[in-house]
């Protein structure tokens, strides 16, 4: 039996919010999958002693300028991407 077949027939206001909801949980998924491969990025990259309670003041720079970059391009990213967006 195919998965149309079993879903409930909604209505065109319910399918829009399904839509919706759908658009706003994969925006989160992508969020995290950008947070997790930041963190395993600027991880491997800066973190080069052993593990203590503190970072060193190297790792520490490090990781805030790993960071920077990753959301500075991040960010120029999603501008050219609303910019195709708005071309179309």
């Amino acid at each position: 039996m195919s998965a149309q077949a079993q879903m409930p027939q909604f209505d065109a206001a319910t399918r829009k919010e399904l839509e919706e909801f759908l658009e706003q949980e994969q925006a989160k998924a992508k969020l995290q999958a950008s947070v997790h491969e930041l963190t395993n990025t600027c991880w491997n990259k800066c973190i080069t002693g052993g593990i203590s309670s503190k970072f060193s003041r190297s790792e520490a720079t490090c990781l805030e300028n790993c960071v920077d970059r990753f959301l500075d391009s991040s960010l120029y990213i999603v501008r050219q991407i609303e910019a195709q967006k708005q071309q179309l």
